[in-house]
């Protein structure tokens, strides 16, 4: 049964009296115990006590040096309660279930680097930031496709993989194109142009050594002029007001990584399914967040074969991230059996840098087949 104290109660359920005279009585301690679940489902007070007195100089003891033994001491008047109990001891409740719970944080507390003390309010707020980022169907109307914008974005991850530039880098550089082209409308001679300038300064804003403009007259064959870079630069930051920070699928990706403790080749599946992510057009409303937790559940029921537990740290269930789910499924299918054109991804993840993760035999399973089904086009 639990065992509650009262605060007035001692440490200890013995007493020492502060010394007694022949033929006086000696002091009692009593030390309150609530005990749960007694005769009858109640709640009743226990006292126990005992005596251990102690004999002042040139007095004598008429008890033996020996303590007495607990007894027992039934107090029928003392019963409350059952839920009034619980009530007034709710937060001591709370507190003992609260620290049954294994904290991720506990082991990082001395790192001053990880911000242990607010990295949970830190992720509150980038889901916060994350909300009407992005639109579906945002290219309705225009000239410009989803095709067009997915090989303009498997052009980018060519040149990330080329010039070494952080994952952070290629996920900015398709959020300021996608929250550009919500806002402005362009037209497909200036898309190429729109994305070098998106990726220049996602470059200077992610990279230690960001890229020159020099760099990307050499990647384009001198296509566009420094001026005509530099002009699509500052159109571009007036349009998004200057408002760079955005909350990418990496960072999220991270926290749910260490939560679950997942090894190389679970991490390395789930980076390749929110990578294959940034092609596909139908997923551009989708909020990094939710797609980096997809990401991560569909990886463990792949490899691992579990159920999604971590919904209690990414605010996500399986049952909310299941559309996420069936998209990534449908761009496995599509890229592993070859009907698209746009394969920058899964080469890069055919590497053994990567574990060679894109030609993983669970990519084939009936798990992917059954959820791409609903969704997939031919």
């Amino acid at each position: 049964c639990s065992l509650l104290r009262f605060p007035s109660a001692q440490k200890s359920s013995s007493f020492v009296g502060r010394g007694v005279q022949q033929g006086s009585p000696p002091e009692l301690c009593l030390s309150p115990q609530l005990l749960l679940g007694g005769e009858g489902g109640g709640v009743s007070a226990r006292f126990y006590f005992s005596v251990t007195p102690s004999v002042l100089p040139g007095s004598t003891s008429v008890l033996g040096s020996e303590p007495q033994p607990l007894t027992a001491m039934e107090t029928p008047g003392c019963a409350l309660r059952e839920d009034k109990l619980f009530r007034a001891f709710s937060d001591v409740l709370l507190d003992v279930e609260n620290a049954d719970k294994e904290d991720e944080d506990v082991e990082d507390d001395t790192n001053l680097d990880l911000c242990v003390s607010y990295v949970k309010d830190i992720y509150k707020y980038l889901g916060e930031l994350e909300v009407g980022k992005s639109r579906p169907k945002y290219l309705a109307g225009r000239e410009i496709d989803g095709n067009m914008r997915a090989l303009l974005v498997d052009w980018l991850v060519q040149i990330q993989m080329k010039c070494m530039l952080l994952q952070e880098t290629l996920y900015m550089t398709v959020a300021i194109i996608d929250r550009f082209l919500q806002v402005s409308v362009s037209c497909p001679k200036t898309l190429q142009l729109v994305g070098i300038s998106a990726m220049f300064i996602a470059s200077k804003y992610e990279e230690v050594y960001p890229m020159s403009i020099g760099d990307f007259m050499c990647i384009t064959g001198d296509a566009y002029t420094k001026f005509q870079v530099h002009h699509m630069e500052r159109k571009i930051l007036k349009a998004l007001d200057f408002c760079l920070g955005h909350p990418l699928p990496p960072h999220f990706l991270r926290r749910i990584a260490k939560i679950a403790k997942v090894e190389f080749k679970e991490y390395s599946l789930a980076k390749y399914l929110m990578e294959l992510c940034i092609i596909d057009y139908d997923m551009v409303h989708f909020p990094s967040s939710k797609t980096a937790a997809a990401a991560a559940c569909l990886t463990l029921k792949l490899l691992k074969g579990c159920k999604w537990v971590s919904h209690h740290y990414t605010s996500y269930t399986e049952s909310d991230l299941f559309p996420v789910m069936q998209h990534m499924a449908k761009n496995i299918i599509i890229v592993n059996e070859g009907s698209t054109h746009y394969s920058a991804i899964r080469n890069k993840y055919a590497m053994s840098t990567n574990s060679k993760i894109s030609t993983a035999e669970e990519l084939n399973s009936s798990i992917i087949w059954d959820l791409a089904l609903p969704v997939v086009k031919y």
